[in-house]
């Protein structure tokens, strides 16, 4: 993951405990943050990559034995594989939420400006791999 996925994780998972055992399995895998900037990690079991060495360093791991390499977060990271022919599968999750902010609310001119849920209304797919997907705002009373 970039710096930015790493800090926002950091900060979150190693404070969490839950029965199905999702935080259990975050804390204890295998981390990688790519940084030139970051000069500690301090989640357990992570290493820092610079980014020159990103497509070295992941063509090496995809080499190892075990699991499927995840990547979580979306920005440089993802465009150095992408570039590099790293990526084998990119899954994209839409959050079903409005939250307000400056820019939000610039950008739908007032609208959402507290957090909305919305509600999945009708998902149309297409051949070419397009996706719309409706929603319609839940209403609280």
């Amino acid at each position: 993951m970039g710096r930015h996925t790493y800090e926002i994780f950091a900060g979150h998972w190693p404070t969490v405990t839950d029965t199905d055992g999702l935080a259990d399995r975050m804390n204890s895998m295998t981390k990688y943050v790519v940084s030139d900037s970051l000069t500690e990690a301090h989640w357990n079991n992570t290493t820092i990559i610079s980014r020159a060495d990103l497509p070295a360093r992941a063509r090496e791991l995809r080499q190892q034995p075990g699991q499927n390499i995840i990547q979580y977060g979306y920005g440089p990271v993802t465009a150095s594989l992408l570039r590099a022919g790293l990526l084998d599968e990119l899954r994209i999750w839409l959050h079903p939420l409005l939250v307000g902010g400056q820019g939000l609310d610039a950008l739908l001119a007032g609208v959402g400006a507290d957090a909305t849920k919305l509600r999945l209304a009708d998902v149309k797919a297409y051949d070419s791999g397009m996706v719309i997907l409706s929603y319609q705002p839940e209403l609280t009373e």
